[in-house]
């Protein structure tokens, strides 16, 4: 049974009870320190994940495709693209950061609520940029393809040729939306294991805390 949830069930026993009694204050200070350590991290683990990411993107570098995409010279779009992506992604750290201070000095326990709020609000947050980014990113190189790809535009033209050239975008997006979907999937299945672990147990302490305003 967790530690908490022991020492609570007990804190309004009888002096004879075996276990030491608690006073709010005692109790609130062991929530606020379990809140802490979660939201810590929540932060760390996003600046893992962001290096993880980083060091994957280097690693490919060398790839072909990343070299053939190279080729389209198309840095006037995908650059911008990639510098937001990093400021959105900053903000958001500094969000994490400033959420664990916030919570890490909170001395009531209704403000500790609404910044487990404001924290639960903030991942989910950056769990949906994430994806959208994801998403946006994609269909923007598989639009450069089309323009600037020799082959892609080759097997166009032949498909336009023998009219089917609506079939032949239809087939690609198809394709790619069902490749971007599985991919999808499998980082909201890490999300989930990860930040979705963090959440429950930061929700659990939310719960304490209003039993405990009660």
């Amino acid at each position: 049974m967790d530690e908490l949830e022991l020492l609570k069930r007990d804190w309004k026993k009888d002096e004879d009870t075996k276990y030491p009694q608690l006073s709010y204050k005692e109790i609130y200070n062991m929530i606020l320190k379990k809140s802490s350590s979660i939201v810590k991290w929540i932060f760390i683990i996003s600046l893992l994940e962001f290096i993880f990411w980083l060091f994957i993107s280097f690693a490919l570098k060398d790839a072909d495709f990343n070299k053939r995409f190279e080729t389209y010279h198309a840095d006037k779009i995908m650059t911008p693209f990639i510098v937001l992506g990093y400021l959105i992604l900053v903000y958001f750290f500094y969000r994490f950061y400033k959420n664990y201070k916030t919570i890490s000095a909170t001395d009531n326990a209704k403000i500790l609520m609404e910044n487990i709020l404001k924290t639960r609000r903030t991942v989910k947050q950056y769990v949906g940029f994430n994806l959208i980014y994801l998403a946006i990113s994609t269909f923007i190189v598989l639009g450069i393809q089309f323009n600037r790809d020799k082959e892609m535009i080759s097997l166009l033209d032949k498909a336009s040729a023998n009219g089917e050239a609506l079939k032949f975008y239809a087939l690609i997006i198809l394709i790619t939306a069902v490749a971007l979907a599985i991919f999808i999937a499998f980082i909201l299945g890490f999300y989930y294991l990860i930040y979705g672990i963090l959440l429950k147990r930061l929700n659990k302490n939310y719960r304490e805390l209003r039993r405990l305003e009660v």
